[in-house]
């Protein structure tokens, strides 16, 4: 089946596998729940060097950013492991 290759030009690819790496990070439950703070310097290094290499605007680095220290304020207040606690601080 080829009718769904070379749809993406090679700087649409680079930014869909970057952005892909980011949000596989987010996901990564082990690495949050026993080292918040590698989890959270991981998600900045790697939004940092989508902005140093131009994949992302500045907003999208902004978001990324705030992304990541929402999603580490959430790690360090055990929203893992409490559940209902992770909802409570996203209101």
């Amino acid at each position: 089946m080829k009718s769904f290759q070379n749809l993406l030009t090679p700087a649409q690819e680079q930014r869909l596998c970057a952005l892909d790496a980011w949000h596989r990070a987010l996901d990564d439950c082990s690495l949050r729940m026993e080292c918040p703070d590698v989890y959270h310097e991981e998600l900045l290094r790697q939004a940092d060097e989508m902005d140093r290499r131009g994949i992302v605007n500045w907003e999208e680095w902004r978001d990324l950013r705030r992304a990541a220290d929402e999603a580490y304020l959430r790690a360090v207040a055990g929203g893992d492991y409490h559940p209902g606690l992770s909802q409570a601080l996203q209101m």
